[in-house]
């Protein structure tokens, strides 16, 4: 009787046992579960809040400067057709060529796809008279900015002289872009950078020797974005 009752409790034991074993699978394999799920909403929220974005409405609309659309053949080395992440920042460039025009620049980064002299072009250009041209839509990647290329709009501005400061006309007309693209990506003056402060290059030159006009240039971009508002 002892020994068939110990057997008896054994398969009791075992038996309590393997329903023990079962509810920590099902826990185990449940908490695996909410763990892949968390993961893939985090995921599917991380790729959406980086996708490419644009605001809209008729403040934004109003302030758009008058911009003449030469877009780049889709090639290699100066439109590669990739598409950008979400826009985090502005970056003004100077083109290093005194003299050269708008128009200039934009057709040399067209020849580039025949040439193929190097990778380089840019969103927009801005020229001595204050046209802008642009190259590259702004939901593509330009050859300007290194490695913020894939989230930020490039702007190349042209300069008459070797000291790299902006004629007047091409000064306002790169305050009211400015402008116009920050409320277009939901940014604001401080979003508006420099090469120089992705690289380090001399970029823009006389804004990058002298930090005080590249201030001053930022808090006219800020007074145009409120402009825009006040006038609405």
């Amino acid at each position: 009787m002892k020994k068939r009752s110990t057997t008896k409790k054994k398969k009791n034991y075992l038996k309590e046992l393997t329903k023990d074993k079962k509810k920590l699978m099902i826990l185990v394999g449940t908490a695996v579960l909410v763990v892949i799920l968390v993961g893939l909403l985090l995921r599917s929220y991380i790729v959406r809040s980086n996708k490419y974005t644009e605001k809209e409405s008729a403040v934004i609309d109003a302030s758009k400067p008058d911009i003449d659309v030469q877009l780049l053949t889709v090639n290699d080395y100066s439109r590669p057709g990739i598409e950008t992440d979400r826009i985090r920042g502005i970056v003004v460039h100077y083109t290093a060529n005194p003299g050269a025009t708008a128009q200039n620049n934009r057709d040399y980064f067209e020849g580039l796809k025949d040439t193929h002299e190097t990778s380089v072009s840019s969103n927009f250009v801005v020229g001595l008279d204050g046209e802008i041209i642009q190259c590259v839509p702004t939901w593509e990647v330009a050859y300007a900015s290194n490695d913020r290329n894939h989230d930020t709009v490039s702007i190349e501005c042209c300069h008459p002289d070797e000291t790299g400061e902006f004629s007047t006309a091409t000064y306002n007309s790169l305050v009211q872009l400015t402008a116009w693209l920050c409320m277009k990506f939901g940014l604001d003056q401080n979003d508006v950078i420099r090469h120089y402060d992705v690289t380090g290059k001399n970029c823009p030159k006389y804004y990058v020797e002298n930090e005080k006009e590249w201030i001053q240039f930022k808090e006219y971009v800020k007074a145009a974005m409120e402009r825009s508002e006040a006038n609405q």
